[in-house]
């Protein structure tokens, strides 16, 4: 879980893990709870044993209505790979496992909130611009 939780933080950092706002441990606790009890779905790419990537997904249910489907939309987060294993296919394998997955379980779509610096990833992976999203930004 330790891979989960640290990888992708650290390059978003530049190789420096940000100050926690939560130990370690707490994070992994929350992760392993929500796969165990099915609310979130993770893939794993592994290389000579070891994990060398994840992405995970949270299913989002809509409000059930008479007169059209209103299947769940799938929200894509932590897509890792590390960097000595990209463009070798791993992080490929891992959306085309969550796409099968979502198209297998009747998913509407899958969403993602890409940073700036996934943007172009995300969109050679067939993610596309949406114009009807909608955020409200609040103050905390």
């Amino acid at each position: 879980m330790d891979f989960a939780v640290q990888s992708v933080k650290e390059e978003d950092h530049e190789g420096r893990p940000p100050t926690p706002a939560r130990p370690l441990e707490a994070a992994e606790r929350w992760i392993r709870d929500r796969l165990r009890d099915g609310r979130w779905l993770a893939w794993v790419a592994e290389t000579e044993g070891e994990i060398c990537g994840h992405v995970f997904l949270y299913l989002v249910e809509r409000m059930p209505e008479p007169y059209e489907d209103n299947n769940p939309v799938g929200y894509v987060t932590n897509y890792f790979v590390l960097p000595s294993q990209r463009n070798k296919g791993a992080g490929s394998a891992l959306i085309e496992a969550l796409k099968q997955h979502a198209c297998s379980t009747g998913l509407e779509g899958l969403i993602v909130w890409p940073s700036e610096r996934s943007t172009p990833l995300y969109r050679r992976l067939s993610f596309q611009p949406l114009d009807e999203l909608l955020e409200l930004p609040l103050d905390i």
